[in-house]
């Protein structure tokens, strides 16, 4: 596997980390601050992962097909593992939830029809924005979640809540955007 490779081959294994201590670590009887603590570390990590796993690629000349193909899969994986917690939690409508899923969902099925062609279609301007705003929002909601789990209540909780609202549905705009861009190039790809 190749350095690239690797850095995105971490998001796999976070995102399950993630989900299981979101999801248990309290109930297990783990302190609180250790769980948001690392919940932030493994939140951080899968972010930073997935900005400089493409650097690494291109500044170590393995961009490949396969890595095309593999880091859209780990963001995916990664994004809708945090995702899920944060919709359980009621920091996340379940419509965008359901949109980002549609999306994502429909990438993955389009760049498969393209690969059986021998095609590896990279990601597009538009995803990188949209990429952008669900680490935004995810973010936010994780800090959302920090601040109840540690019993500290700032005077303006509402805002970071109401802020976090409006992150979702832009990024359920972008999401619907980039999308309709990807299949508009899948469309002149696939001819």
């Amino acid at each position: 596997m190749k350095q690239a490779d690797s850095i995105t081959a971490s998001r796999i294994v976070l995102a399950p980390l993630f989900f299981i201590l979101f999801s248990w670590g309290i109930p297990l009887g783990l302190p609180r601050i250790l769980v948001v603590i690392v919940l932030w570390v493994l939140f951080i990590v899968m972010e930073i992962s997935d900005l400089i796993d493409g650097a690494v690629a291109r500044k170590t000349n393995q961009v490949s097909n396969f890595g095309k193909l593999f880091d859209p899969f780990a963001d995916v994986l990664a994004r809708l593992g945090y995702f899920i917690c944060f919709m359980s939690a009621g920091l996340m409508p379940h419509w965008v939830f359901f949109i980002i899923l549609f999306r994502e969902y429909s990438m993955l099925f389009m760049r498969l029809l393209l690969v059986q062609k021998g095609i590896a279609m990279g990601a597009r301007k538009g995803g990188k924005l949209k990429s952008f705003t669900y680490a935004l929002a995810g973010g936010v909601s994780l800090f959302i979640w920090s601040l109840g789990m540690l019993s500290l209540d700032t005077g303006i909780n509402n805002v970071f809540v109401i802020g976090n609202f409006v992150l979702y549905c832009i990024a359920a705009l972008l999401a619907l955007g980039s999308f309709i861009d990807y299949f508009k190039e899948f469309r002149k790809v696939n001819k």
